[in-house]
């Protein structure tokens, strides 16, 4: 049965209800996206969205959840449009819920627009190509895995280690160089505790930061299916205020972890077979839908770019979440579980660590332009000190030539001084290649097969005193 009304038409067909979806019998007119009205017999009213039409059923998602409903009195109300969000520069320095309500006690949000949260596909043609180098402020990141101006650039972590005092580091001190505007910040967090909600607030307004900031919090005890919505709802404000407003906007998504097990947990509802380690097949697409909707356009000032945060389950990269991602997304940065039980800070291992865009956004009138060459060189000269570091446990360091020892002196210097810093110390470039050049400048010249002699000359220390 099925009335008109004025947002649409309600039904009181509900054939199944099972975990955070709802079975209603199939009607010609409804649409996959669909906003929907789902009221309870105490007359509570959630939202949820079309997931699914076939010739008998329609499958709704519910954000809210379903544990008071009831198959024989639920309400369910297709209201014909999408879900889409009011947007407008009063969101800075707001707080809001996964599905986009205030949660911070302040009013409601003054409109300019609404806007669709699955975006719009940045046409191929006016996508520009990020080139722009973004200062971090830290040297494993700046001097090694660059990260560039729309790109998106995920942190693959594990329980347990600083991944939030990395990103609360980040969002600190990123900038463009050349350019004094900040970024502003679009904060999406999704299975997260109220004690990490309220590290990140209260990080950002120690940190003066909290006005250019716009927090989307999903926590642990929310409904699981709302994480589906929370980075969709972040990222349409991060789109209207890069695109529409001409900002720089670095969104940070955490967990994507959680994320995942929510779309775990509805594929199992729906009872479909399942793909690697339980997870759908579709992950793949829904996990682009997400990653993709970071990066420049034509004749706009504004831009988005990404650092997703996932927690590695048991560490492990192969594991499918962290394995599709960094297929999607352009490179990665990696947390290594060993440098952290070292107390290094930021326990970010270089060499399994990747920026596809960095030779875009590097060299002559970005950085310096010995970046690319010294880079290489200190990849090469970290690896072989930790290759070496491995033999001389095994064999002794009687085994080793003087140089493989200089080499070991390298490793460990590079690991103190270049990578790890201080939570609070910001580097810029000049002061992070010059610190590289200082830590190769313990091996002979003959050892610099990748970097070019004028290039020695110019910025060897031995040359420019």
């Amino acid at each position: 049965m099925s009335v008109l009304s004025k947002t649409g038409r309600l039904f009181l067909t509900t054939r199944e209800i099972s975990g955070p979806l709802v079975f209603v019998e199939s009607t010609g007119g409804v649409g996959y996206g669909e906003l929907v009205e789902v009221t309870s017999p105490s007359g509570r009213e959630r939202t949820g969205q079309v997931i699914d039409v076939s010739e008998r059923v329609t499958v709704v998602q519910v954000f809210e959840g379903t544990s008071d409903l009831d198959v024989r009195t639920t309400a369910t109300r297709f209201t014909g449009e999408s879900i889409k969000i009011p947007v407008s520069t009063d969101v800075l320095g707001r707080m809001f819920s996964g599905s986009g309500k205030p949660i911070d006690g302040g009013p409601p949000i003054v409109p300019e627009d609404y806007w669709d949260i699955h975006g719009m596909p940045i046409n191929p043609y006016s996508r520009a190509h990020p080139v722009d180098f973004i200062q971090t402020g830290l040297s494993v990141i700046d001097g090694m895995n660059t990260l560039v101006r729309g790109q998106k650039l995920p942190l693959f972590s594990g329980t347990g280690m600083p991944h939030k005092l990395v990103a609360s580091q980040i969002v600190r001190q990123a900038r463009v160089r050349g350019e004094e505007e900040a970024f502003t910040i679009v904060f999406a967090a999704m299975g997260i505790t109220s004690e990490e909600a309220r590290f990140f607030e209260e990080d950002y307004a120690r940190m003066g930061v909290l006005g250019r900031v716009v927090m989307f919090v999903n926590l642990a005890e929310d409904p699981a299916i709302e994480r589906i919505l929370t980075p969709r709802v972040a990222l349409t404000a991060a789109e209207y205020l890069a695109f529409e407003r001409d900002m720089n906007v670095l969104a940070i998504l955490i967990d994507m972890t959680n994320y995942c097990e929510a779309l775990r947990e509805i594929s199992a509802a729906r009872v479909e077979i399942p793909g690697r380690r339980g997870y759908p097949g579709y992950m793949y697409t829904d996990l682009a839908s997400i990653y993709e909707r970071a990066g420049r356009i034509h004749g706009k000032k504004g831009s988005v770019t990404q650092m997703p945060i996932l927690t590695m389950p048991d560490d492990d990269i192969t594991h499918p979440i962290p394995d599709l991602t960094g297929y999607i997304t352009e490179g990665q940065i990696i947390l290594d579980r060993g440098m952290f039980k070292m107390g290094m800070y930021p326990p970010i291992n270089p060499l399994p660590s990747l920026s596809r865009l960095m030779d875009k956004g590097i060299g002559q009138g970005k950085t310096r332009q010995d970046h690319k060459q010294l880079s290489d060189q200190l990849y090469y000269a970290y690896a072989q000190g930790k290759v070496l570091r491995e033999t001389a446990l095994v064999s002794g360091e009687a085994a080793l030539t003087s140089v493989d020892k200089l080499y070991l002196k390298f490793a460990d210097g590079f690991e103190k001084e270049f990578i790890g810093q201080g939570v609070d110390e910001n580097r810029d470039i000049e002061k992070t290649l010059d610190t590289g050049w200082e830590l190769l400048s313990i091996l002979p010249e003959s050892e610099y097969a990748r970097i070019d002699p004028d290039i020695i000359k110019q910025f060897h220390p031995k040359y420019r005193k």
